[in-house]
């Protein structure tokens, strides 16, 4: 918002979209370009008043609050790789959320060296939309469904639903090795750590979060094995950690897999991870209404099965259940 940049101080009116959400994200988001360290010393000094009282970082927006800013400095984004507009493919929408299909190599928001994601695309492609808000993530090798919010009351309900287990959420995975179990339980909790270049990973550790994966065998061939993996916790990386963990590392997974065989697979077709959000199971965030979701596997994932299809004899399965 341009106009919190002025030689005064800007008042601001809680509309819908923003009802419930917190004051330090709600200027975050409306002071693009401002260091988050300055929007917390206004806030921490009282400068930001709502409703004329002074307020903390954690204060929750009611609608119809007035929200008085001081003047700020935006910093200059005119230098900046402007984004590009980018509407994705939308398997459903209507006015409380929208279920994309997220193509791979695509980050699903800018930082860690990205400049922009879906959700920046998607707001320059929308600039009428009054929100748009990931209400989850996908790694960026990964394909499939994602969950975007038009409103604040189906986010927060959405953020409820995925933490408290109540989405159901499954995702295709080709993994090295012969995978023998039909159906496995995998339980093992997750630890997050920094390595020494300051690359976020994760490991099975005793200490760790719990962890929850519940693995059914697709399609098996000679040297690989589909695997259908049903998260009942949302922990990062949990899908690849828990099978590299296992021994059956994802193919193509360039953090936890066998690199030695990622190069081989480059030769053999396959030029990323062979992982997919395939279907999504939940109630609606504002209707309760049940919804179900499925996206097939891309293109090149399809081809690859084809070609073990055709190099490979494969021991299980059919292939109809993707």
């Amino acid at each position: 918002m341009n106009d919190l940049c002025k030689d005064s101080a800007t008042f601001l009116e809680v509309e819908e979209d923003a009802a419930g959400q917190r004051i330090d994200n709600f200027l975050l988001r409306r002071a693009k370009g401002v260091p988050k360290s300055h929007i917390y010393r206004i806030l921490r000094s009282g400068e930001v008043r709502v409703n004329k009282g002074r307020i903390g970082a954690d204060y929750k927006l009611a609608l119809g609050d007035r929200v008085r800013v001081p003047p700020i400095r935006v910093a200059d984004t005119s230098q900046k790789a402007a984004v590009p507009a980018r509407e994705f493919a939308v398997v459903f929408e209507d006015e409380a959320l929208i279920v994309l299909d997220k193509p791979s190599g695509v980050a699903v928001h800018g930082g860690s060296g990205v400049s922009f994601g879906v959700i920046e695309q998607l707001r320059r492609a929308r600039p009428q939309a009054k929100l748009l808000e990931l209400a989850h993530r996908l790694d960026r090798e990964t394909s499939g469904l994602l969950i975007v919010a038009k409103k604040r009351a189906a986010l927060t309900r959405l953020h409820d639903m995925f933490r408290d287990g109540a989405i159901s959420k499954r995702y295709f995975a080709l993994v090295k090795g012969s995978w023998r179990n039909a159906l496995q339980h995998v339980r093992l909790p997750l630890n997050k750590y920094l390595t020494a270049e300051g690359e976020r990973r994760v490991s099975v550790a005793p200490d760790g979060k719990e962890a929850h994966s519940i693995v059914r065998l697709v399609a098996r061939w000679q040297n690989f094995s589909l695997v259908e993996v049903e998260l009942k916790t949302g922990r990062t990386h949990q899908i690849r950690v828990h099978l590299a963990h296992l021994g059956h590392p994802l193919a193509g997974d360039d953090k936890y897999g066998d690199f030695a065989l990622n190069k081989d697979l480059q030769k053999m077709g396959l030029k990323r991870m062979f992982l997919h959000a395939a279907k999504l199971a939940l109630p609606h965030p504002l209707s309760d209404e049940r919804l179900e979701f499925a996206a097939p596997l891309p293109v090149e994932l399809r081809e690859f099965i084809a070609w073990l299809d055709v190099n490979e004899k494969r021991e299980y399965g059919d292939g109809q259940a993707f």
